[in-house]
């Protein structure tokens, strides 16, 4: 382990020698993926100094143990032995958690896109119940959630709804969602009792950053159109609402919930960067898929993850095997040890891909 921590203390000397390069700061898109490995590897590296500090403590105190003859001076030794024995297993434990290669975009705000699926009526409820579920475990992580888009459910609900998710490592603790969710529940509209299945698709994706992605304003075709639902004044008085239209993707976002048509273009732009991004971020996705045994963050769409199951108050995720009994919990947000379970497995591939674990 040591070895290693040596070579990643000499990559980040080396980053830190670049990011004072003039070339490197010209090139903001480098300087800041270089910026971005300084601090995550500085963290290791305050690590690996605590981590050789007790390790030489430790082997003083052993070799006073071993050399010395006095009686207190052996007992303050053995007891010295024992506690930084102690210490250096945990800082083994947590810097292997450390050496977990990282995914560079698990820092990032995230943007989730929830689209009901098949079930009719039930589908766009249960992708309501989705949206809620989230919106209160955010809340609860202190993340912010910001709505961008949505059309309602004949029934309640949603037949799509989008937002973003803001704050710390918003994307990272999020990718695990992607993916079907099936729900296995009486529907409200249901006469008889009888258990329908019904599903509803999530979708998390990294904000893209304008380094990320350039856009030719050539390459864009931009519309714009009243707004409707709930607000102010501006409500179907004002075309406010924008639709932006990428020709060579053929994709097309929509932003309503801004009272400017200012506001909104920028919102579609940023969701219009993310899109390309993902597109670029799916080929790399698919390469590790290739070289691992499990893969639990495929973000796969067409992918069913997860069970919800009313009837038995169980919610199983069908890519670790894992099987709650909180259900009524979990709908209200208390997702938290299903997402640690996920990182878990998640963290396991990374050790072994990244030769810490065999």
């Amino acid at each position: 382990m040591l070895n290693k921590l040596e070579a990643i203390k000499k990559r980040w000397e080396d980053v830190e020698q670049q990011l004072s390069d003039p070339k490197v700061i010209s090139d903001m898109k480098l300087f800041t993926k270089l910026n971005r490995q300084y601090k995550e590897l500085g963290v290791i590296v305050n690590a690996y100094h605590d981590y050789k500090k007790v390790v030489e403590n430790l082997e003083s105190a052993k070799l006073v143990l071993m050399n010395e003859k006095d009686e207190e001076f052996r007992t303050w030794a053995k007891s010295e032995t024992e506690e930084l024995t102690g210490r250096k297993e945990k800082m083994e434990t947590d810097i292997r958690n450390l050496l977990v290669p990282k995914d560079p975009e698990d820092n990032k705000n995230a943007i989730m896109e929830i689209r009901a699926g098949t079930g009719g009526d039930e589908a766009s409820i249960f992708a309501g119940d989705l949206y809620r579920m989230y919106s209160k475990y955010c809340l609860d992580k202190g993340l912010k959630t910001e709505l961008v888009d949505c059309s309602e459910g004949t029934a309640g609900g949603f037949k799509e709804v989008i937002f973003n998710v803001t704050g710390d490592g918003a994307y990272g603790i999020l990718k695990f969602e992607s993916g079907v969710h099936r729900v296995q529940r009486v529907p409200q509209t249901e006469q008889q009792g009888r258990v329908h299945t019904s599903a509803a698709t999530v979708v998390v994706l990294p904000e893209a950053d304008e380094v990320d992605v350039k856009i030719n304003p050539a390459d864009l075709e931009f519309q714009t159109a009243r707004s409707g639902g709930a607000g102010g004044q501006n409500v179907n008085k004002v075309e406010t609402k924008v639709q932006l239209t990428h020709k060579p993707s053929g994709i097309v976002v929509t932003c309503q919930v801004e009272r400017s048509q200012h506001g909104n273009r920028e919102r579609a732009m940023q969701m219009l960067r993310t899109k390309l991004y993902e597109i670029e971020l799916q080929k790399h996705l698919d390469g590790i898929s290739k070289r691992r045994k499990t893969m639990v963050s495929t973000g796969d769409r067409s992918a069913k993850i997860r069970t919800y199951n009313y009837p038995q108050g169980r919610i199983t995720d069908h890519r670790i095997g894992l099987t709650n009994y909180n259900l009524q919990a979990f709908m209200n947000g208390d997702i938290q040890q299903m997402i640690d379970a996920l990182q878990l497995a998640e963290n396991a591939e990374r050790l072994r891909e990244g030769g810490v674990l065999a």
